[in-house]
């Protein structure tokens, strides 16, 4: 059996400026492996080191698929080789077709039983795709999981609900995603880095997994926070009249 671990390509925010009319500038901009995946990776290499299975690599993005240095970033987590679909409407695909590309590619490997999300991605941070890939695949699903484990071949989900903690018990196939508190991610060796390199990676177009150009969203606008200068009010003791008012000073603020 296979555990696919979902993971996207992010812009890496301190490589990201922002210009005088506050549009982003994303000329220089670098890429990372959302951190949020981080976690899937973590978590599906301890469930394969219990149950004997292979965690690889799954994703479905543009061109930033190729770059070298983030496929050696996600495979020397772990996971034993890589599987993805590359197309450049994929780069600002909504979250229904990543989860379509997803499922396409899951299907096209074979022998997946178990996929494992990020609570969100590092950049848009909808928090739909492990949902929608769940329903697509008409697989068991759970979301916001802080702590997963895999018991006489089932999985163990522990997750916070509004009163308290809810453990659920789900078989496989299932689609699970963790949160950021669920474990906390390996940092790969300089020989773990190396030998990802040497890991098989297979990327497929779009027609080779069965699917069509998606339909990207469209942003109408992305404006960085207005810049306001500091009040500089200074309130001095700690009175019931100087916190009266410091709570008048916020009430206006807000």
């Amino acid at each position: 059996m296979k555990i696919a671990v979902c993971y996207k390509c992010v812009p890496f925010n301190e490589s990201i400026s922002v210009k005088g009319d506050r549009t982003l500038d994303l000329d220089k901009v670098t890429w990372e492996i959302g951190k949020y995946d981080l976690n899937a990776a973590e978590a599906a290499c301890q469930i394969a080191a219990v149950s004997g299975d292979e965690a690889v690599a799954v994703s479905a993005n543009g061109s930033v698929l190729a770059d070298s240095k983030l496929r050696k970033s996600i495979l020397s987590r772990g996971l034993t080789q890589l599987f993805a679909v590359q197309d450049d409407s994929l780069s600002l695909a909504d979250s229904l077709t990543t989860a379509k590309a997803l499922k396409a590619v899951i299907e096209k490997i074979g022998d997946v039983q178990l996929a494992i999300c990020g609570e969100g991605s590092g950049d848009v941070y909808a928090q739909q795709v492990g949902n929608t890939l769940g329903a697509l695949l008409g697989w068991n699903t759970v979301n916001a999981v802080k702590k997963l484990e895999y018991v006489d071949g089932k999985l163990v989900c522990e997750r916070n609900v509004s009163d308290g903690t809810e453990t659920v018990e789900v078989t496989m196939p299932a689609v699970i995603s963790v949160t950021a508190d669920a474990n906390v991610p390996r940092v790969p060796t300089m020989k773990d880095i190396l030998g990802a390199g040497k890991k098989p990676a297979q990327v497929w177009s779009l027609e080779e997994v069965g699917l069509a150009a998606g339909q990207a969203y469209e942003t109408v606008s992305i404006l960085a926070p207005e810049q306001t200068e500091r009040k500089k009010i200074m309130i001095e003791g700690a009175s019931d009249e100087a916190i009266d008012t410091l709570v008048g000073y916020i009430k206006n603020a807000l």
